[in-house]
């Protein structure tokens, strides 16, 4: 059933599953605020979109985009708010830059508190939901994908403590979890990463050659789905009347989920073997 005159905000719209998302939701009937940091033209002239700009990082931007969705939505509220902002900071965590990391952290996990503290009071107006966009890293960290992986799993903690404190307005708060989607995020991250590389000393980048190949070609075969899948996990965690907390997107993230209860011991051993790392060598240049 379509939800007409229902609002919904969503975070990172400009493309990929954001925008993916947008559509979705817009066929089903919902008016939606597609959040973006910048100007938007094709966005705005969807109908049933209401461009927003944001940057999530900035408390100050957030608060102006509540205000204006405020006015706009005036006794009706939220139906959701969509946490999907994200971006992918990867390579060995001790040549990725303070600047890079500290980035990770503001886009995927300061963000979403920043967008719910913002818009928590349209969510008990709307009865309301929130919905958290998060990754299979948030259960099982992956090596060379220490940022996202610690960004993620620091996103589930705020949502699993957020869940108890909205228990007494019955505000759902809901994960969902995509595995590799075919989006341009993570030639991004790629491009961000060789970038940070061939601006580190090559003495400590030489340390982790034989790691980095070995790492590239396991990413390299991965198998990627397609974003409309997410999409419409988005949509049933949006509409679902007796939502779950976790919605994994696919089977991949579902043996992530397993995994994150195996021993310790086990499970790096796994992971050694699936990224390829097992009897890696250690690299020259300085110790």
């Amino acid at each position: 059933m379509a939800m007409e005159n229902r609002a919904v905000l969503v975070t990172g719209a400009a493309g990929g599953i954001g925008r993916a998302a947008v559509e979705a939701l817009v066929a089903r009937g919902y008016t939606v605020y597609a959040a973006v940091r910048g100007e938007d033209a094709s966005l705005g002239r969807t109908a049933g979109v209401r461009v927003v700009t944001m940057d999530v990082t900035d408390p100050g931007s957030v608060a102006s985009a509540a205000e204006r969705v405020h006015d706009e939505v005036r006794g009706h509220g939220l139906h959701a708010v969509v946490n999907n902002a994200g971006i992918i900071v990867q390579g060995p965590l001790e040549l990725v830059p303070p600047d890079d990391l500290r980035r990770q952290f503001a886009v995927n996990t300061l963000g979403p508190a920043f967008v719910t503290q913002a818009f928590l009071p349209l969510l008990r107006a709307g009865r309301g939901r929130v919905v958290n966009v998060s990754a299979p890293t948030a259960h099982v960290a992956l090596p060379f994908m220490a940022p996202i992986s610690a960004s993620k799993a620091a996103l589930r903690a705020l949502s699993d403590a957020l869940r108890v404190e909205l228990a007494a307005w019955r505000i759902p708060v809901i994960a969902v979890e995509p595995g590799a989607t075919a989006t341009a995020i993570f030639d991004k991250a790629d491009a961000a990463a060789r970038k940070a590389l061939a601006a580190a000393d090559p003495h400590r980048v030489a340390l982790y050659d034989d790691h980095l190949e070995r790492f590239g070609k396991a990413i390299a075969n991965q198998k990627t789905g397609p974003v409309e899948a997410v999409a419409a996990t988005i949509v049933t965690a949006v509409e679902a009347r007796d939502p779950k907390r976790r919605y994994p997107v696919s089977a991949d993230v579902r043996v992530y989920g397993m995994l994150a209860h195996a021993p310790a011991g086990l499970r790096e051993q796994l992971v050694t073997r699936a990224f390829g790392l097992r009897g890696v060598r250690a690299g020259g240049g300085a110790p």
